[in-house]
């Protein structure tokens, strides 16, 4: 093979890479501007579009002659918790004829385990192609401007809306709660409250400075104003956290890094924090206060059923009463589960209610995974954390400021939708759980790039001589 054959090779492989590479971006961009993938037709693109990009890496594989995929060590909770749910969905025929499984509707199991490959896949090709300076450069850009504009809209259509999406497309279903793209309004905030700690942590360690640190604090303010107005309580409060969560662990590295400048630094990164605030609040006050302070008052949580009374709160604001039927649900079946995605299936036969009400999910990420999968979800969950928690204490260690801060937004966002699960489902949506993974993938690859930098620097010492 001659030399222009190689070069030949490299160039259409790095094509196929860029390919793929901004695919993901449109593919993320797709799952939210589809309502949050949540409709049959947005699923089915959805799972097609990463099938696509999985034979794009496939074909530039063959074309380089060389497997290049990376797996991040928090992949194996995932493809474990996709091998739990085909045991799940495995039917078995008695001797009476009668058809038994783990699952309480094996349809349904089935279904969420495409688009939960189909994740993997994402995850994994995430962790591959947003390798780098540059690409990790196109992703902070994109999830910062696209965040930028997503506020943008949903407040534009929060204040003209006329009982439709985009101002044209009329909701197939009853819609209790839209903001933005979104069907409910908690999904919103949650998407956002993952992006916002992001252009605060590149801020704070001043990885960006000057006119492109000041767009990045008004897509931060923007973005939180729309969290707010959107009343949101859980998205409000996980905003909240992710930005405690970047100013605690972005202070802590950097006066680990200049102990002498230590107070400097500190009212420089209050200064910002401050000034951030101050934007947000005259902007939820210009907009109009009222609403939310309205929204803060009914804080409480129900653990009665809806009132048929339009003036109280609807099923998706009043939790109580559901988290009490699924904790009957996982008394029953605390070791495997009801089988992933079978929750609606199974509500009604632990509920105390007359079933009139459709009730498919639990309203909090933590009961589902372990009505869903029992223990065995529980257990694979945790682990995942615990690897993710693992990396990002080396990930915000790295030298550059761009790929510390980058690791350090990331893991605010994660803690973030962390506190939100409390509270909802996002991490059910397709489009959520996607930028939950792409986030988590970053801290890897942020992870694994310090790892191999402090291997750099350890043997350049034991390589250089001693000169006293």
């Amino acid at each position: 093979m001659d030399i222009l054959e190689l070069e030949g090779q490299g160039r259409t492989g790095e094509i196929l890479g860029r390919v793929i590479t901004f695919g993901l971006f449109a593919v993320m961009a797709f799952s939210v501007l589809a309502f949050g993938t949540v409709d049959p037709w947005s699923i089915a693109v959805f799972n097609i579009s990463i099938v696509g990009l999985f034979l794009g890496w496939a074909i530039r594989c063959v074309i380089r002659k060389k497997l290049n995929i990376s797996l991040p060590t928090f992949s194996l909770p995932i493809a474990l918790l996709f091998a739990y749910g085909i045991l799940q969905s495995v039917t078995i025929l008695d001797e009476t004829g009668k058809r038994w499984s783990i699952s309480m509707d094996v349809e349904a199991t089935r279904l969420v385990l495409e688009v939960l490959i189909c994740l993997l896949i994402s995850f994994l090709l995430a962790a591959t192609f947003f390798k780098g300076y540059q690409r990790l450069h196109w992703l902070k850009n994109f999830l910062i401007f696209f965040g930028l504009l997503l506020a943008v809209f949903a407040l534009l259509q929060h204040f003209t809306w006329n009982g439709k999406f985009y101002w044209f497309i009329t909701p197939t279903t009853q819609v209790i709660s839209p903001f933005g793209p979104f069907v409910n309004h908690n999904h919103f905030a949650g998407y956002l409250g993952m992006i916002v700690p992001i252009p605060v942590a590149l801020i704070w360690n001043r990885s960006v400075r000057g006119e492109l640190a000041v767009a990045y604090g008004f897509a931060a303010a923007v973005m939180s104003i729309a969290t707010i107005v959107s009343l949101s309580r859980g998205g409000i409060i996980s905003l909240v956290s992710g930005v405690i969560f970047v100013a605690l662990f972005g202070l802590n590295s950097i006066v680990r890094r200049h102990e002498r400048k230590k107070m400097m630094i500190l009212a420089s990164r209050a200064a910002v924090v401050g000034l951030l605030l101050a934007t947000i609040g005259a902007g939820v006050v210009w907009i109009g206060a009222e609403s939310v302070i309205k929204r803060a008052e009914k804080a409480e949580i129900s653990t009665q059923a809806p009132s048929n009374d339009p003036r109280k709160e609807t099923i998706s604001q009043n939790r109580g009463w559901i988290w009490r039927d699924t904790l009957v649900m996982i008394r029953d079946n605390w070791a495997m589960g009801v089988g992933l995605g079978a929750y609606q299936t199974a509500f009604p036969i632990y509920s105390e209610r007359d079933g009139a009400l459709i009730v498919a999910q639990a309203h909090n990420d933590y009961l589902q995974i372990l009505a869903d999968c029992g223990i065995i979800g529980v257990i694979l969950a945790l682990w995942f954390l615990v690897l993710v928690i693992e990396d990002f204490r080396y990930a915000i260690r790295h030298r550059n400021p761009m790929m510390s801060g980058m690791a350090l937004g990331c893991g605010g966002g994660v803690f973030a939708i962390i506190v939100h699960s409390i509270f909802d489902f996002n991490l059910q949506l397709p489009s959520n759980a996607l930028l939950f993974l792409v986030l988590a993938a970053v801290i890897f690859i942020v992870s694994s790039s310090s790892a191999r930098e402090r291997v750099s620097e350890s043997r350049f010492k034991r390589a250089t001589p001693f000169r006293g």
